[in-house]
């Protein structure tokens, strides 16, 4: 099999990747080692950058999240037992975010993608690319234990922290940056209404907490718990009750329980590598970068990936150019360094840290009195949350 470009990782980033391509009339395949079922069934991030919102509108497939997205115009700090609105749309001059499930996203791209007969090769086990610091590039895989090769001008690694692209590139080509955060979020999912119109982050001396949701239905929590803390050990009780005590009275009170029908503790890191382009390989969201998720910032920056590639991709298809394609790096990366800087600082003005002495507690405190009492500091914030431009 030939293709133009051939794209590795049938996630949000490989799918919208591979919508604005087949638009344009390039030809692509996808392919995943998980199954269909299993990439629809998988529970991710919510909280969409306007960009991202126009990004799935011009590839075709933003007529759901328009008419379900809950459209934010703030969310709230909570701290000392009481709330601060960050108000997005005023300090931003009109922008704002949308609550729309990943799954959905991922639901509408691959619907749209069937819809068109563009080939998905799920179940397929040890992808591996090849050849892209030359002129051969390609991509094996084995299906039903048969090895196949795909042919192709360009790969693009959609395929995740831990897939094969980055792991293709050798070891001397490739830096990488990291942070590993002493915590992790214990995070539910249960159908219930959410406790707030809009998202809390909870500052707490019991550790941070979150209130979000997908609808107006059902809702999304999560606390700060310990790097070695076990799933078993939470019932939902359990959960509800710590949830309470880190949220403001009129908060608590508010919180509608039930029974949670998804469970996990998902561990926090910072992570970049660079370059994000190996010849005809070009990494993608997650294979190339992780932010803590307390800046709601790893969905929309995969996104602003794949609109920098399709860009270099499209002219050199259509205008025999490359000058984006060799932009591609130096562009994703000015923005990935930028929202990984919100995300830490997001986070290390949210959580309770381990190793936290005093002097540092007042820092945060003081941190937090002062973004709440400063315009100028609130609208640092408020852009950032809701994207910079691309």
């Amino acid at each position: 099999m030939r293709v133009q470009v051939a794209i590795i990782g049938a996630g949000p980033s490989g799918l919208l990747l591979g919508q604005f391509l087949g638009k344009a009339g390039i030809d692509t395949v996808i392919l995943d080692r998980s199954s269909r079922a299993h990439i629809l069934a998988r529970v991710r991030a919510g909280v969409l950058e306007e960009g991202t919102a126009r990004l799935a509108e011009a590839a075709g497939v933003g007529r759901r999240l328009r008419a379900e997205g809950l459209p934010h115009d703030g969310f709230s700090l909570a701290f000392d037992g009481r709330d601060h609105r960050i108000d997005l749309f005023d300090l931003t001059g009109g922008k704002r975010v949308i609550v729309y499930g990943q799954t959905e996203l991922t639901r509408d791209l691959v619907e749209a993608r069937e819809a068109e007969s563009r080939l998905t090769i799920y179940e397929a086990a040890n992808v591996v690319p090849h050849g892209f610091d030359g002129g051969t590039p390609h991509v094996t895989y084995e299906k039903h234990g048969v090895t196949h090769r795909i042919d192709c001008d360009f790969i693009a690694g959609c395929d995740g922290f831990h897939g094969a692209s980055r792991k293709a590139v050798p070891q001397g080509a490739i830096r990488t940056f990291e942070k590993v955060y002493p915590f992790g979020w214990l995070g539910i999912l249960a159908d219930v209404p959410p406790v707030d119109d809009e998202l809390v982050y909870a500052n707490h001396p019991r550790g941070f907490a979150l209130c979000s949701m997908r609808s107006r239905t059902r809702s999304r929590y999560y606390i700060q718990c310990a790097q070695d803390e076990k799933v078993e050990a939470w019932s939902d009780e359990r959960f509800w009750d710590e949830l309470r005590r880190r949220l403001p009275a009129h908060h608590a009170e508010a919180i509608t329980t039930g029974p949670s029908f998804e469970k996990s503790i998902a561990p926090l890191r910072s992570f970049v590598a660079e370059p994000m382009r190996f010849g005809r390989l070009f990494l993608v969201g997650d294979a190339a970068h992780i932010v803590p998720p307390t800046g709601a910032k790893g969905l929309n920056l995969a996104a602003s990936d794949v609109h920098y590639l399709a860009t270099g991709l499209l002219e050199h298809y259509q205008d025999r150019s490359n000058a984006a394609l060799d932009a591609y790096s130096g562009r994703a990366l000015g923005r990935v360094w930028k929202a990984v800087r919100f995300s830490w600082w997001m986070t290390s003005m949210l959580h309770r840290f381990p190793a936290t002495g005093d002097f540092d507690q007042k820092i945060q405190e003081a941190e937090l009195a002062y973004l709440t009492h400063s315009r100028a500091a609130e609208t640092v914030l408020a852009e950032n949350y809701v994207g910079l431009p691309y």
